[in-house]
């Protein structure tokens, strides 16, 4: 039987933590002269998948 493969995608995008997957904020990636420090500024650090959410990121980083 061959074993299950985690999604790549998401392996990339989630880290596991205690209480459920964390994430980065989007829009972060490039072009970012034309955006504010401010804006810059809260988009910086890391939150956590919404309850909603967490079914699908399970399913992806299944690990069996």
């Amino acid at each position: 039987m061959p074993k299950q493969k985690i999604h790549s995608g998401a392996a990339k995008r989630f880290k596991k933590s205690a209480s459920g997957y964390k994430r980065k904020s989007a829009h972060k990636s490039h072009i970012l002269t034309k955006m504010t420090t401010k804006r810059k500024r809260q988009l910086r650090g890391t939150s956590a998948v919404h309850a909603s959410d967490k079914v699908l990121v399970d399913r992806m980083m299944r690990a069996n």
